[in-house]
């Protein structure tokens, strides 16, 4: 079978992993340890409760890794979340699960890439005055390779993936076979009130370790960018990520228990379960090393996702059109760099400080968790295929959970920043409708989905402004000419200007030796300004329609381009703004073999503003 060069450019299941994957396979470099820093808080005995809340968090995970396969299957053009709640939940519930999923995706980003630089600058403390510089080329470095093609990101970031994988499931193996700890981090003792083991605080732990399934989504939003069959390589590589997530994260927690793992100011769990399994020696640093890497790219996640939900809001007229287009590389360019600018105006905002980002992050997602499984509910409520019992009750209690989930977080992280989440997301929604409300009035004037009137002639005028007479003067008229039989050129003139009044005179001598045929007219103006005196005469012109021609040298070279005036670009953008007229910008190459100007095909600016 033919590869063709557009399938080149999209993943497998590997490929699928290792760029939509890193956001998963990261957080288990933090889930764990914010399981076990509110557990601390019940004490030692508490701790020790970190293996039954992880297998809950699992429970979760099977339930959204079955979810998404399906997710996946029904809606094959990607969206997720979004594409769900769209079709089985309504307009407004797909806008809270669109703009959930875009703040997620940012935030991701923005915590991925603070938290890489939070763990190099750890291990070198002399470049903890350059983090925002540090998070920004990281953040300039995956934006680069994102604009090269997600496949081209993704075969760069299986190396990365794979050595971080290997790594965390050595220190599992390892740390299972040893009797004991081969480095024990002493811990100080736990100041303040011990709480009591309650259900509360069990629900926060489990709240907080549920940052760990935050990218377990992006594989179904992003299904368009995998090889053919589409769906089956998709639904591999979410099967491949839940199997991979769910062993390291219940591998590490029972580690957690058998180590007795407390926390320690300025060292990680992950560092302290590392330095028990494998020793402080080339083991531990390949892991942290590949943690560092890790949490850099898993920024990746975010740009394999939200250029493709953006795609699919811009279809839906919720988003601007421009986030439709796509680059050469089959990549949507305006989807990639909006994401890197608002990324990098929170890292600019934060300082590069992660903990100032990290209560904002994941309550996005767990909303649109619950609103993906909310509508699968009705999906299989409505299809009823064989065993559509089973997986409606799998759907609705991932709903109970996942909703829990997004109330316990919000709560507890509502004075930490949640509220400007709750802020954010509904002002999102509202935004993406005043977007599709004026694409909406603009159809409605455009009078699409109608058959219009047959077209009717009308009379026409182009006007062309002319500086002297030259070569470029006669392609303009040639083709002014082609667009219409009523040409006129025009000349602006200063008629109190002596100087100005003889430049003129010899203009007209000029033209009438010349004597192509068109009239040339006078546009007088006290300082000799072209634009106001063209503006002037296009709204007295009583004509139906006016064409503006303007003629412009087009250099061979771009340094070339700081020896024009740029009088033609200001021209048109006041034309633009000031009348209806229809304005075309006639450029000429200049090629430095002949210096011969070579016409090209007129460039259409812009059209009437008002209908």
């Amino acid at each position: 079978m033919t590869v063709t060069s557009d399938e080149r450019h999209r993943l497998g299941v590997i490929g699928g992993l290792a760029a939509l994957s890193l956001d998963a396979m990261a957080s288990v470099a933090y889930g764990p340890e914010a399981i076990v820093l509110v557990l601390a808080l019940g004490g030692a005995t508490a701790i020790g409760l970190t293996l039954p809340v992880t297998l809950a968090i699992a429970a979760l995970l099977l339930v959204l890794v079955l979810s998404y396969r399906q997710v996946i299957a029904a809606f094959p053009n990607g969206g997720g979340s979004y594409g769900v709640a769209k079709k089985y939940l309504g307009r407004r519930a797909s806008l809270v699960a669109g703009a959930s999923l875009v703040i997620d995706y940012v935030l991701n980003v923005a915590v991925s890439v603070a938290a890489g630089v939070a763990a190099l600058v750890s291990a070198v403390p002399g470049l903890y005055g350059y983090r925002v510089w540090l998070a920004l080329a990281v953040l300039a470095l995956v934006t680069a390779v994102n604009l090269k093609g997600v496949a081209h990101s993704a075969r760069m970031f299986v190396l990365p993936t794979a050595v971080f994988v290997a790594a965390i499931l050595t220190v599992i193996l390892a740390g299972l076979l040893r009797g004991e700890a081969a480095v024990t981090t002493t811990s100080a003792e736990q100041a303040g009130q011990i709480h009591t083991i309650g259900v509360l605080l069990l629900l926060k732990a489990f709240a907080n370790g549920c940052a760990a399934l935050t990218g377990v989504e992006a594989i179904a939003n992003a299904v368009p960018s995998f090889r053919k069959p589409r769906v089956i390589l998709a639904q591999r590589a979410e099967l491949a990520l839940g199997v991979l997530l769910a062993t390291m994260l219940i591998g590490l927690a029972v580690l957690i228990k058998k180590f007795e793992i407390k926390p320690v100011d300025g060292v990680t769990v992950l560092s302290q379960l590392a330095d028990a399994a494998l020793g402080h020696g080339f083991g531990y640093y390949v892991v942290q090393a590949s943690t560092v890497v890790l949490l850099a790219l898993a920024a990746n996640t975010s740009y394999g996702g939200l250029p493709v939900l953006a795609q699919l809001l811009a279809k839906d007229h919720f988003v601007p059109h421009v986030f439709k287009l796509r680059g050469q590389r089959q990549v949507y360019r305006y989807g990639i760099g909006f994401l890197t600018l608002v990324s990098a105006v929170l890292l600019i905002a934060a300082r590069g400080d992660m903990n100032t980002l990290v209560p904002l992050f994941a309550i996005g997602v767990f909303v649109g968790f619950t609103l993906s499984q909310a509508g699968m509910v009705r999906h299989w409520w409505h299809s009823r295929p064989a065993r559509w019992q089973f997986k409606l009750a799998l759907n609705g209690f991932g709903a109970i959970l996942t909703g829990v989930a997004a109330i316990v977080v919000t709560a507890s992280k509502f004075t930490e920043g949640a509220w400007l989440i709750a802020v954010t997301l509904p002002a999102l929604v509202l935004l993406m409708q005043i977007v599709q409300r004026n694409y909406r009035r603009i159809g409605e004037r455009l009078e699409l989905g109608r058959v219009p009137d047959l077209p009717a002639a009308r009379r026409s005028r182009v006007v062309v402004p002319v500086n002297g007479v030259s070569k470029l003067t006669r392609e303009a008229i040639s083709v002014a000419s082609g667009l219409g039989h009523d040409v006129v050129a025009v000349h602006a003139v200063n008629a109190s200007d002596p100087d100005d009044a003889r430049a003129f005179n010899r203009l007209i001598a000029d033209w009438e030796r010349w004597s192509p045929g068109v009239p040339l007219v006078a546009l007088a103006d006290d300082r000799r300004r072209l634009t106001d005196a063209i503006i002037k005469y296009v709204r007295h012109t009583q004509i139906d329609t006016v064409f503006v021609l303007i003629p412009e040298v087009e250099p061979e070279h771009l340094w070339q381009r700081l020896l024009q005036n740029h009088r033609g670009a200001m021209l048109a953008h006041a034309l633009r703004r000031d009348t209806n007229a229809v304005v075309c910008r006639m450029r000429f190459r200049i090629h430095d073999d002949d210096q011969a100007l070579l016409p090209q095909h007129p460039t259409l600016v812009t059209i009437s503003r008002t209908s």
